[in-house]
């Protein structure tokens, strides 16, 4: 299992300078992969693109950028474009997002959001491949073939209720998970994914699995710090009903805290439930947790 690292949005005078020190960091300790939100702060893209291109070697992810404020094609235009950029290591992570932000924000409409995924990809991998997009669906159309470089890079979906974790293995290359616990992950996820693969004769699809993680003698006040940092998400429906069938109360519940020992045992449980990559997101005690994720690492 590869072992990455959840990007914090910076919030400095320089957040392109700010974002290329926490990446050279991340790739200097020996992440696999460095992983960029798309919520109301820096373009992911356009920053990964900026900072990512001046740090070699370390894959660059977005987690995730939503689907509808861009039409497919606008949107793979630009990944393409990120991908050239940083000589083919861009993962690019696409979501839905929420009602509250497309239909309540951005004023779209969010009633169908199975199907738009669905014609979304349609648009989106053909033109990921360097090929021609011919879709004349229900929420989206197409007729177009883009001359960007970069094609060939992953593209992985949120997915969490049972359709677009159809989709991720059937047509994409995998999902990235948030607030998503382990046995959730084991018994339903993992088990549902890679079916859906198999039974498209597709390889077997990645599982990014990002958790909120602290290294700790004191589990349950960090536990109650994630509670407290992360509690948009046990509002928010689609990852609500991802921490109701775990069994948890709140965010907090989630969160892979404790001592080293206790730590790694979870983080092997999640390779052993199937998850190909580990995204870490630090959130407290953050220097011992560095140092245990880079002796992971090691």
């Amino acid at each position: 299992m590869r072992v990455g690292l959840f990007l914090n949005d910076p919030q400095g005078p320089d957040p392109i300078g700010e974002l290329r020190e926490t990446i050279a960091r991340a790739a200097d300790d020996g992440f696999a992969s460095a992983w960029l939100s798309h919520i109301f702060g820096l373009d992911a893209l356009t920053a990964l693109a900026v900072a990512g291109s001046q740090v070699p070697g370390i894959e660059l992810g977005t987690a995730v950028v939503p689907t509808y404020p861009r039409h497919p094609a606008a949107l793979a235009q630009q990944a393409l474009t990120t991908n050239a950029a940083l000589g083919g290591r861009l993962a690019l992570g696409i979501g839905l997002s929420h009602q509250v932000v497309i239909e309540h924000m951005f004023g779209y409409d969010f009633s169908h959001p199975a199907r738009h995924m669905k014609e979304y990809l349609d648009i989106l991998l053909p033109l990921a491949r360097g090929e021609k997009a011919e879709v004349t669906g229900e929420t989206l159309k197409a007729d177009i073939k883009l001359s960007t470089p970069g094609t060939g890079l992953p593209v992985l979906i949120a997915a969490l209720a049972p359709r677009m974790i159809a989709l991720a293995g059937t047509v994409a290359d995998g999902t990235v998970l948030w607030m998503t616990g382990p046995r959730t992950v084991a018994e339903h996820v993992v088990p549902a994914i890679t079916a859906a693969a198999s039974g498209a004769g597709r390889p077997a699809p990645r599982v990014v699995c990002a958790l909120p993680v602290c290294v700790t003698d004191d589990p349950a006040a960090a536990k109650a710090r994630a509670a407290e940092v992360f509690s948009v998400y046990g509002e928010l429906p689609s990852y609500r009903a991802m921490l109701d069938k775990e069994g948890a109360a709140t965010p907090g519940d989630v969160a892979i805290v404790g001592d080293e020992e206790a730590v790694r045992a979870q983080i092997d449980g999640l390779a052993k439930a199937g998850v190909t990559d580990f995204v870490a997101a630090e959130f407290s005690g953050r220097e011992r947790t560095r140092a245990f994720l880079k002796g992971l690492l090691g």
